[in-house]
Formats: C-alpha cells, structure tokens, sequence
C-alpha cells in the first residue's frame, strides 16, 4: 500500500492541550484510549495530514470502533513530524495497537479518514470509517451534519414495539415475499426503510431483484470469499408485480405526511433488471390511489426499462455513482452489458419527463474531492438540473477503495468535502444537498426550479 506522510506544518499544532485533538488507539481487546501525548492524524485519500478543518462532538449515535491491524499515526506536538506508533506498553505490558475511527449516524458526512497505515490485519468490515480523536473530555470526528431532518434518528427506530409491529403487519399478507425479506431486514439487519414498513411511516422499503448487473468493489450483500463479509445476505426468491403492489400501495393509503416507496435495496440486485415486474407492481399502485412517491434506487443502467417504468407512474429517482467519471466509476461499479454512458443517459431521461432526480453520491475523502472529479461532478448536476445530492460515506475499507480509485478518474489536488459540496450548490442553484430522499410535498416546497 503507498502512502505519502506528509510533514506537519508547525503553525496547525495547538499549544493549548487540553484543545488539541489527541491521538486516539485501541489494544488488543478494542479498549479504546488516548495516547499521552501524540496528535491526531487525517488521511485524505493517499496522503496521511495534520488536524485541519473543524472536528464536530462524536454525535450521540456515533460511536468510536478500532480498526484491526491497522496502524495509528500520530502527529508530535513539539517537532510537527508524523510518528508510525508500532507499539504500545501499558499497565506492564506492549502491545501492537490497533487504530481507531468513528461511525456516523444517519445525516452526518465525512470529511476525513482515520490517519492509519495497514499492518497485518485483515480487510476491514464495510463500514463508513470516519477521523476521530479526543478533545478535553470527549471524542470528536470529522464530519458535517448535512441534514437535520429528525425523521431518520435512530432513537425512532428498533424500538420495544417493533416485534409486534412485525407480526401485525405479517398477519396481512402472511404469503408475502415481500414482506418476508423485510421482516429479515427489519429485525436482524436493523434496516431503518425496512423498519418504516411496520411503522407504517415515511420512506418504506420495496426489494424487488435477486440478480445485479454490477459486481461493486464495496457492494454489501455480495463479496468474493477473499472479500470482508458482505453485511447483508441478498434476497433469494424474487417476487411478483402483485407481491410488491400490495405491500406499496398499503403503505402508500396508510402512512400519514412524507409518504414513500423505493425500489432498490441494500439486501437486493439491480431492481431494473426485474423492471417489467416493477412497472406491473407500480400499475397496481396507481390503478387504485395517486397518493405518496414512488421512487426507485438504482444504477440506472437499463435505459429502456427505466422508461417503461416512467411510463407506469414512476415519480423519482436515485442513481448511484461514485464518480462522474467514465473510469473511476466502471472501476468500482465493474458494469456487466452496460457503462457509464447508459446510466448518463438514464439521468436525462429522468430529467426530460420531469421525475425528481436525485443522486446518491458515494464519497471518499482525498478521491471524490480531487479538482478534477468536482469539475465533472458541476457538469452533470449543471447540465441536468438534479434537485438533490444524498451524500453517503462510503463503506468500504479505505486501502481497498485507493487501490481501485489509483490513477483513474480526473486528477488535481483534493479541495476538501466542505467545498466539494459548496460547489455544487453553487453550479445548480435550488440544488438540495443532504442524506435523506424527500417527499413531495419537501420537493415543491423546495427552493429553486427545474
């Protein structure tokens, strides 16, 4: 793995250590403690830097996880240099530490990497790991909070009642194959748009797909055995038009303000290879009740399939890229009978019949704010009008998205996630920038027109 650990600038250090971001490391057990005297350290894609840009408090949902076999790197106070911490000696004893990152909660977005080097460890879970350190008598991490909508705290969700909430709703279609995979979702994986069907509230989950035409680098319901463990398991037994309008057009008659239902899951394929399905299911809707959205999740990959779902009633859309680059995107994405010129053309589409047009853009510090990579980003939000931006932290060990990102996509120096998404505000005035899909009456009430 190449790394560029760069000299710290001595007028970024603070004299005050009881403000200073302290660098933060784990033992063996995943006992997480602050070291006595070294500095925190950011990593902004290759390159390993000093504490910059403003830490927010470790939100109440976050928490603090160590990295296995990866190695801290600590900034020294006194001689601004990056220091390797190989070992720790504790309580009588040494031991290799481990790093240490934090875990957002929904509406929080990173804007660095915990600063660590790979030792022997493994290849890391999938999850968003974020910089953390420890600041007079608590954690702190690099993140902005680009979404104060309350509706997504995860206080409202797993919670008492939740079984029983399950076995009422099962209870209505008890042959439902539907609802099956997501009462697996709901109470093992804890899958929040999951949980939204039983409560009958907000944004609810429709699977639709067991087959995909992308093999993602980062996807989580589908690894190669020497990948980390897929976090979720990919439904098995795909359901019919029917299946699905049911359990739509319930949530859509029943939930009360921001109703909604989206195609395209984490536990699930591509949905639009299954688009035929999804129009049926999307008649059925119709046919009976205008109420609510009807949103689809997708890599927008099938062009044809997409119109056809338009043609159903289909009222927004959410693609997913990480990258407005040919490259770097077919890099990560590894499209099967389909390339970044399709899912370009998909989002016209969306455009020309007037679909709210959403994109789910995968972030990585150091990679998707490289000047290049912002430029090309400007274009697509500019050149189609998209009404949001949902930022999403990549979830994928940071050493494994580097190797893939490595001199693909367009270059120049990283500008940072703050002015990343500043300009793209700025390129598309009225542009929505959060992590939560909104509903119609938020779209119309949405500065900005189309």
């Amino acid at each position: 793995m190449r790394c560029v650990m760069k000299r710290a600038p001595l007028v970024l250090v603070s004299r005050d250590m009881t403000s200073a971001p302290k660098l933060l490391f784990a033992d063996p057990k995943g006992r997480v403690m602050e070291h006595p005297y070294l500095l925190a350290t950011l990593r902004s894609g290759e390159e390993l830097v000093p504490p910059q840009d403003k830490p927010i408090p470790l939100p109440s949902s976050g928490r603090l996880v160590h990295l296995p076999g990866r190695l801290p790197v600590g900034l020294h106070p006194e001689t601004g240099e990056l220091e390797l911490v190989r070992e720790m000696k504790m309580g009588g004893k040494t031991f290799v530490p481990n790093a240490v990152g934090a875990l957002l909660p929904p509406g929080y977005t990173r804007t660095f990497l915990p600063g660590e080097v790979k030792g022997s460890g493994p290849v890391l879970p999938q999850w968003a790991y974020t910089a953390a350190a420890w600041v007079g008598e608590g954690p702190v991490a690099w993140a902005i909070h680009t979404d104060r909508r309350s509706h997504w705290d995860p206080e409202r969700f797993s919670t008492p009642d939740m079984k029983d909430l399950v076995a009422k709703h099962m209870a209505r279609f008890p042959d439902n194959r539907v609802l099956k995979q997501l009462k697996t979702c709901a109470m093992l994986y804890r899958c929040f748009t999951s949980q939204n069907t039983f409560y009958v509230r907000d944004e609810a989950a429709i699977p639709a797909s067991v087959m995909c035409n992308a093999r993602c680098v980062g996807c989580i319901s589908d690894q190669p055995a020497d990948g980390p463990p897929a976090s979720h398991e990919r439904m098995d037994d795909g359901p019919t038009g029917e299946e699905m309008g049911q359990i739509g057009l319930f949530h859509l008659e029943h939930a009360p303000g921001r109703t909604m239902v989206s195609f395209g899951q984490g536990c699930e394929g591509e949905p639009l290879t299954r688009w035929k399905q999804i129009a049926e299911a999307i008649r059925y809707m119709r046919a009976r009740t205008q109420a609510g959205s009807i949103n689809i999740n997708t890599n927008a990959s099938l062009t044809r399939g997409l119109e056809a779902l338009f043609d159903a009633g289909l009222d927004a859309i959410r693609v997913s890229l990480n990258s407005a680059v040919k490259d770097l995107y077919e890099a990560y994405y590894k499209p099967v009978k389909y390339g970044w010129e399709d899912v370009e053309a998909s989002i016209a589409l969306a455009r020309e019949r007037g679909a709210y047009l959403a994109l789910n853009l995968l972030l990585f510090p150091g990679v998707t704010d490289r000047e290049g990579e912002v430029r090309a980003l400007e274009r697509l939000v500019k050149k189609y009008r998209v009404d949001q931006v949902q930022t999403r932290s990549l979830c994928i060990d940071p050493l494994q998205y580097l190797e893939v990102a490595r001199e693909r996509g367009a270059g120049g120096e990283p500008v940072g996630i703050r002015t990343l998404l500043q300009r793209l505000k700025a390129a598309r005035p009225g542009l929505i920038v959060g992590n939560f899909a909104r509903g119609l009456e938020e779209r119309e009430n949405a500065a900005g027109v189309r």
